[in-house]
């Protein structure tokens, strides 16, 4: 447990409840919370398991709490969670803070799929803010092209005078990212590590040039690690050792950590390569 980095990238390790009583109260413009969605996936040895969902509803309306805290008047907050429990965060929120948008993050999924119902493809994102009339967002940092005026180029006739539609506009609530797979650049073990691209879009997006922006649940650090990139504050809380050492390395705060020097874990398929380079000499 303890505190790691500097003032301007920061990780916090412990858990998120205690942790979070140490960030100041309405000091973060933007939070992005990817918290354990209660399916069992295993975290290092850790399962993603409550007694109940009754149990892990409460603990989140904890955190969820905290987090709103320590938000500024004007910030912004993005909140992940499994399919069937975004509801009862849906309602919960939506009496704390303005829900903008509801966001679904779609990816096409090669693996096995389910037999006797529809499997899930998608992962659902709510965007809030405190202040309706008062949050960031940077439309001109996140345009994506629009089909109908860039390839198909037709004409808008309800204009007095009629034009060809925008080549570009902001993204739509559903956004198309790929999953992090084993072999790109950015994987890190961790079983469910979010897409570059995703947290890129949400930090353009939601904050601007040394503003300060928070992950309490922070596995593999992606949400720091674009924010470090984007010339963004970052601070990055998480409980277990082995994600913390990912955060250290990729956010360049420490080369060792409890004595162990950090090194990006060698895939298998890495392996295989250099023992065929070697074999070639």
């Amino acid at each position: 447990m303890g505190t790691f980095g500097n003032e301007k990238h920061k990780i916090m390790q412990g858990d998120a409840l205690e942790m979070l009583n140490f960030v100041e109260d309405e000091s973060v413009d933007l939070i992005f919370a990817d918290p354990p969605y209660n399916i069992g996936k295993n975290f290092s040895g850790h399962l993603d398991k409550w007694s109940s969902e009754e149990a892990y509803l409460n603990w989140c309306y904890q955190w969820l709490d905290l987090c709103i805290k320590k938000l500024k008047p004007n910030g912004s907050f993005y909140v992940m969670t499994a399919t069937q429990f975004m509801p009862y965060f849906d309602i919960y929120l939506r009496n704390k803070l303005t829900i903008l948008s509801r966001l679904v993050w779609y990816y096409d999924s090669s693996g096995v799929q389910a037999k006797k119902y529809y499997g899930s493809m998608y992962e659902p994102i709510l965007y809030c803010v405190k202040d309706k009339n008062n949050y960031t967002f940077n439309t001109n940092d996140i345009l994506v092209e629009a089909k109908t005026g860039a390839k198909r180029k037709l004409i808008d006739y309800r204009k007095a005078v009629p034009t060809v539609y925008n080549a570009e506009k902001v993204p739509g609530n559903v956004w198309e990212f790929a999953r992090v797979r084993y072999r790109m650049d950015e994987y890190e073990n961790h079983p469910t590590q979010k897409p570059i691209a995703l947290l890129d879009r949400i930090i353009k997006a939601s904050s601007n040039v040394g503003d300060l922006v928070m992950d309490p649940f922070s596995g593999t650090f992606t949400t720091c690690f674009v924010a470090k990139e984007l010339d963004r504050r970052c601070i990055g809380i998480e409980l277990q050792d082995e994600y913390v050492k990912i955060g250290l390395r990729r956010l360049q705060l420490a080369t060792e950590f409890k004595g162990e020097k950090l090194e990006k874990e060698i895939r298998t398929f890495e392996t295989e390569k250099l023992a065929i380079t070697m074999n070639s000499l």
